[in-house]
């Protein structure tokens, strides 16, 4: 047998990333041509072999490195989407928070917006929620062009990675089993050789054995003939197979194998690709946003630096100014005039008489006198205001005036869509029925009436305010005319009094008009639980109406008693008389506490 020599050739690109690939370098033995056998050398045989067992060694790399690479897109996939949660949670929080923080719905949001520092908070709360949504749009987009694509990606991936190694798995077998066959053949046909060999040597023997017939000579001489015969048909047949194996080979190694790892190699160049422009977007998302984001913080810097401080303290004065004028001069009064006077037992006894009241008209002022002071006390305050200063009841009414505008011109702007609804019946009367309209205008126009005549009372009790509220001028000028009269006249009426009464006694008609009204002593036991003793005095300030239950109406420099000092709701009680009890405002009064008060004078 002779022995195939090895032929050098010059390999392409593809045969060169396969070697690469494979680690090892093969060349099939040369085929001989003739009448000499066509086999491998038993070199060819272990190369291939080596080749085949290298060749699913790095089907078995490959396999393991895309499935890594796989579960890395996987794993940066589940990275974005709880980066994506952690997007969410952070906007639900800042929205919650700017939330919690907004103005609730009451009057409490309109004191508020007044201030230039509570404004900016509020566009600062704004400006954060608008912040919390772009952290929301982070979200959002990574979850439409990162997670989603990626998801997509990988199943595809997988699919196609699937696809390429089943083909390779399948043209592996193919050329295994081809390579088995092949073996086969050259078992065969070896075995036939030997026998071959044999039977010739056996022939030979028989030949040159005298003592053997020419029968068993011919016999042995056939038979070696016969073996020789069926080791050509196994050299045909392994010759034939051979050359279809080392095609089937060639096209394996050369084009089959190199397509399957090129396809895998473009697969997993796209794989990274892939993941390197999921990378990128990941941050362009977040660059996106950059713009608005600044945006929303210029909108707060703007709202800090808008804050006036001067602005906001103006306001405060403006809203709290009482409009009360700060008081006059402290008058001197003098007690010793009263003291100088000497007051008979009749006349003393006369006013008293005159000044007994009747006993069911007591029961009856002091049961609404109980009624109001209940009222009062459980804070229902009276319609026009009047508990409050005279600036701050003039804002009060005003802001009245102001709503009740408001919903007039409502129902009127809605009374007049209706009658353009009604003329559009009239005009038309398959769109609907002009006479159902009617029932609502009249509805409307009976609101209409009842908020205009609340809107008349409020502006009387505005224009009663803006009439009574002093400037400075008229203040100072009466508190002076007062203290004048009180200076001027009671000497007057001391000289008329001497020039009348020569004694220097007084009579019940001439001292009725200055002898101070004392405190009446009770006769009826039924009422003495309700007569409170007398804490001090208090002088009005300004004038006050009392129109409203329980309230007692004052003259501006009047002197009352005071009977219950102010509890913290802004009413006072005082006694003018045991007839006439009340409360009035406790800023409508300069209260003097004394144990002793209650026997000073009350001047009328």
């Amino acid at each position: 047998m002779k022995e195939a020599g090895a032929v050098g050739r010059i390999w392409t690109f593809p045969e060169l990333s396969v070697l690469l690939i494979f680690g090892f370098y093969w060349m099939p033995s040369e085929r001989q041509v003739g009448h000499t056998m066509l086999c491998l050398t038993p070199s060819g045989f272990s190369e291939h072999r080596r080749a085949i067992r290298l060749c699913q060694d790095q089907f078995e790399n490959l396999e393991k490195h895309t499935q890594w690479g796989i579960d890395f897109v996987e794993r940066y996939t589940k990275f974005v989407k709880e980066r994506s949660e952690i997007e969410l949670n952070y906007a639900k929080q800042i929205r919650n928070l700017s939330k919690k923080y907004q103005p609730k719905k009451n009057a409490k949001e309109e004191e508020e917006s007044k201030y230039t520092w509570c404004r900016a908070f509020f566009t600062s709360l704004n400006e954060l929620n608008d912040y919390a949504g772009q952290h929301e749009l982070i979200a959002e987009n990574m979850t439409s062009q990162i997670i989603a694509e990626l998801t997509r990606y990988i199943q595809d991936l997988k699919s196609e990675r699937k696809t390429h190694f089943q083909d390779g798995r399948k043209a592996q077998q193919h050329i295994e089993n081809s390579w088995k066959q092949l073996e086969q053949c050259k078992r065969n046909f070896e075995r036939a050789c030997k026998e071959a060999d044999r039977a010739q040597q056996y022939f030979e023997k028989m030949d040159a054995d005298y003592n053997v017939t020419k029968a068993d000579v011919e016999k042995a001489r056939q038979q070696a003939q016969l073996r020789h015969q069926m080791a050509s048909d196994c050299k045909s047949e392994y010759s034939n197979y051979l050359q279809k194996f080392n095609q089937e080979q060639t096209e394996h190694y050369h084009t089959l194998i190199p397509n399957i790892f090129q396809k895998i190699q473009d697969m997993e160049e796209r794989r990274i690709e892939r993941v390197g422009e999921s990378m990128k977007t990941f941050a362009e998302v977040d660059r996106q946003i950059l713009p608005i984001v600044g945006k929303c913080l210029d909108g707060m810097t703007k709202a800090a630096e808008g804050i006036e401080p001067k602005t906001d303290s103006a306001q405060v004065v403006e809203s709290y100014k009482s409009g009360f004028e700060p008081p006059g001069d402290v008058e001197f009064e003098d007690y010793g005039q009263a003291m100088k006077r000497t007051v008979s037992e009749t006349s003393l006894t006369n006013s008293r008489s005159e000044s007994k009241p009747d006993k069911s008209s007591k029961g009856k002022k002091l049961f609404f006198f109980k009624k109001n002071k209940l009222s009062l006390k459980l804070g229902s305050n009276p319609e026009d205001f009047s508990h409050l200063p005279p600036e701050q009841r003039r804002k009060k009414l005003q802001a009245k005036i102001d709503d009740i505008n408001k919903d007039i011109q409502k129902e009127m702007d809605q009374r007049d869509a209706l009658a353009k609804m009604k003329d559009v019946y009239v005009k038309n009367p398959q769109m609907g029925d002009p006479s159902s309209v009617d029932p609502r205008l009249a509805e409307i126009a009976q609101h209409i009436d009842k908020l205009q005549a609340e809107l008349q009372k409020f502006e009387g009790w505005l224009a009663e305010v803006e009439g009574r509220m002093p400037t400075r001028s008229e203040s100072s000028h009466r508190q002076s005319a007062v203290f004048e009269t009180q200076n001027s006249t009671p000497p007057a009426s001391n000289s008329q009094d001497r020039e009348s009464s020569p004694d220097g006694s007084y009579t019940e008609e001439q001292s009725s008009e200055l002898q101070p009204k004392a405190p009446p002593e009770p006769e009826f036991d039924e009422f003495e639980d309700d007569m409170l003793p007398t804490i001090g005095t208090c002088k009005a300030l300004y004038p006050f109406e009392g129109h409203n239950e329980g309230t007692l109406a004052l003259a501006e420099g009047e002197v009352l008693f005071v009977i219950e000092e102010d509890k913290g709701d802004g009413w006072t009680r005082v006694r003018r008389n045991e007839e006439e009890e009340g409360y009035v405002p406790s800023s409508y009064v300069e209260v003097f506490l004394d144990s002793n008060a209650k026997g000073c004078y009350l001047w009328d």
